[in-house]
């Protein structure tokens, strides 16, 4: 599960993004997440979609539409997203190889790679939206209430 910034790190955002502004029970656009983050829509919709089949988003539809989170912000770890987008990659035997890869350099990759995994997965969503909310970051305000007579 080498962190590959592109994807895993994305997928951590757009997790992050969605249980941070849409709350309990709302939603956030697609386009929003993309505005926020300064991503193209199109660039992050592979990933939606990638988190919406495996359960972590829920997508719904309508004018009110958007996603949110398909479980607990504490039950879903970094693991868990990252899992989510990267299950279709598949380790190449186009990489390096030889002596000094095979008996030093990919030992000491996958011992780092343990290690990172179990610090991501004692890493939750909800720990990362209480990240947030102490370096500063304000929720929005949910839609003001208004009365007709």
């Amino acid at each position: 599960m080498i962190l590959r910034r592109d994807r895993a790190m994305t997928a951590v955002l757009i997790m992050l993004d969605v249980a941070f502004h849409a709350g309990r029970s709302g939603t956030v656009s697609a386009a929003d997440i993309a505005e926020r983050s300064n991503l193209a829509r199109r660039g992050i919709e592979p990933l939606l979609q990638a988190l919406s089949r495996t359960g972590l988003l829920e997508s719904i539809r309508g004018p009110r539409g958007g996603y949110r989170l398909g479980r607990p912000r504490r039950d879903i770890s970094l693991v868990d997203i990252i899992n989510a987008v990267t299950q279709d990659d598949l380790a190449g035997e186009d990489g390096p190889q030889g002596p000094i890869f095979t008996k030093v350099i990919e030992p000491s990759w996958k011992q780092f790679d343990k290690e990172l995994t179990a610090q991501m997965k004692k890493t939750s969503l909800d720990d990362l939206v209480k990240k947030a909310e102490t370096a500063g970051l304000k929720r929005p305000l949910s839609e003001p209430i208004t009365f007709s007579i």
